[in-house]
């Protein structure tokens, strides 16, 4: 496993990210098991959320044995800081852990979000206070909007941002380009979701008639594999510190496999020219309408 600095951090974190969902309802013995193996792998940070179902609960006690030799990543969708305490210690709680090595504004979506963060009460007095204390070590976002993102980051030179840097969305709208200059010129880590999303589900029913019903958009089959690592490597080539797979094993492990493999090769001619089949076929299956700021799912 590669490791790559998170920015400004001093974190080198693992260029696969073991993203929380995975451990989403399953048995704890499951859980446990993706764990130890992410681990036997060189993954060293971990995130999850309070929205992700039980993945506090599972993750948390799969990480008992190991929590002092990785990066712990938490969020909230708390926007008060009264709110938001009250999840803070929750995640503790259910995580087993006195701090965070990175805790993150989940889900901007809206400008309201960011004016009430930044507000009287709002979570930022908790999160700069909380910093201080010792109980976050480093303080970030995530969004799916970019203008919103930007607005953040210009407010507050926040340490990470995790934002969908997709090959479909980055080819066809340049979705990301702007947030990750001005991410890198604040020396922000920057973490790609959604890397491995194919398109959005056409129906629940095919959701959850598929292999992977945890993965809010469909990930790219991990047999279909000239596909998937075209697409890890072009996320990469923009200079992303590292991807966050999809809630699901499979995606999540193919990652680790050929994460090896898409930084010795990188994006090539031939890479793009399939990406570039791929978006004439999935060009109406977006996951995101950058025009509405919002995603599908």
């Amino acid at each position: 496993m590669q490791y790559r600095a998170l920015g400004k951090t001093g974190i080198n974190v693992s260029a696969v990210v073991y993203g929380g969902i995975v451990s989403t309802d399953e048995v704890q013995a499951d859980s446990d098991r993706h764990v130890e193996w992410a681990i036997s792998q060189g993954i060293n940070y971990f995130d999850v959320a309070p929205t992700y179902g039980d993945a506090q609960l599972k993750l948390g006690n799969s990480l008992i044995p190991y929590r002092d030799k990785i990066y712990l990543a938490c969020k909230t969708e708390a926007r008060t800081a009264k709110e938001a305490r009250v999840l803070f210690e929750e995640s503790r709680r259910l995580l087993h852990t006195d701090y965070f090595d990175n805790y993150q504004m989940h889900a901007l979506s809206k400008m309201s979000d960011v004016e009430t963060a930044f507000g009287p009460g709002g979570i930022m007095e908790m999160m700069a206070e909380l910093k201080e204390k010792g109980l976050i070590r480093h303080i970030g976002i995530t969004a799916h909007s970019e203008e919103v993102a930007l607005e953040a980051i210009r407010r507050f030179d926040f340490d990470t941002v995790l934002f969908p840097f997709n090959w479909m969305m980055h080819m066809k709208h340049g979705m990301g380009a702007r947030l990750l200059v001005a991410a890198k010129e604040k020396g922000m880590g920057v973490l790609s979701m959604k890397s491995f999303v194919e398109r959005r589900w056409d129906s629940d029913a095919e959701r959850y008639a598929s292999r992977y019903p945890k993965s809010w958009c469909k990930p790219i089959d991990v047999e279909e594999a000239d596909f998937a690592l075209a697409a890890m490597k072009y996320a990469l080539s923009l200079g992303v510190d590292t991807l966050v797979p999809p809630g699901n094993f499979e995606s999540f492990s193919f990652n680790v496999e050929h994460i090896e493999e898409c930084l010795a090769h990188p994006y090539s001619e031939q890479d793009e020219a399939l990406l570039r089949e791929k978006l004439a076929v999935f060009a109406g299956k977006e996951f995101f309408d950058p025009a509405l700021g919002k995603s599908i799912h």
